[in-house]
């Protein structure tokens, strides 16, 4: 199958044959969610801390003697029940949320989400990308000229006056192929892969 390439000016260039069983993949609702709550959860950090009833700072005292108030007994202010008492199970700034998927799972997750990006004409394909100078204010202009509002453009190898550019544009990111997530690609309403990013991909995910 092929995908049609645009020239820097928007115009259609000539086709780039790509894999139909990377870009042809049958949806898999169930992996594309494995793969957005694993993304997501890997991102996290325990930056969250609570006390257990031992941390908490509180009088060690007994607050009512054993038998015969009428009340209920109670050892510590401490106690998890009572308001300022400490946690029964407390986070802790170590608290590991890494969920693991296996590197077969993730390329198939990634080829089944570019598949439907596909079939739903948000993929595109650009000859090249090159800035000369880190401008936004190019980068911008030239995604307007494109005519994207919303664009994920996936290039080959980091490059810094794209990535410095492109930065402080909320709708627009730029990625290199070996750094794609599945959260990007379905944030954004269009993706653009450049020649040499989609030849690169095709290599790596086959």
């Amino acid at each position: 199958m092929e995908i049609k390439c645009l020239n820097r000016d928007g115009k259609p260039s000539d086709s780039v044959e790509v894999s139909a069983a990377i870009f042809d993949r049958k949806y898999n609702e169930a992996l594309v969610h494995q793969l957005v709550v694993s993304h997501l959860s890997n991102a996290r950090k325990g930056n969250r801390a609570q006390k257990s009833r031992g941390e908490v700072r509180a009088s060690g005292r007994k607050p009512w003697r054993q038998k015969g108030t009428g009340r209920a007994r109670v050892g510590t202010v401490a106690s998890p029940i009572w308001r300022g008492g400490g946690k029964v199970f407390p986070s802790s700034p170590g608290e590991n949320f890494r969920k693991k998927v296996n590197r077969k799972m993730f390329r198939a997750g990634i080829a089944t989400i570019v598949s439907q990006l596909h079939r739903e004409r948000r993929l595109n394909c650009i000859d090249e990308l090159v800035l000369e100078h880190p401008k936004t204010k190019v980068i911008s202009g030239l995604i307007k000229e494109l005519g994207f509002d919303s664009l994920l453009m996936i290039i080959a190898n980091h490059d810094e006056n794209l990535h410095l550019a492109s930065r402080n544009l909320v709708n627009v990111r730029v990625l290199p192929f070996s750094k794609i997530d599945p959260v990007s690609l379905i944030k954004f309403e269009n993706t653009m892969f450049t020649r040499d990013a989609m030849t690169k991909f095709q290599e790596a995910y086959s």
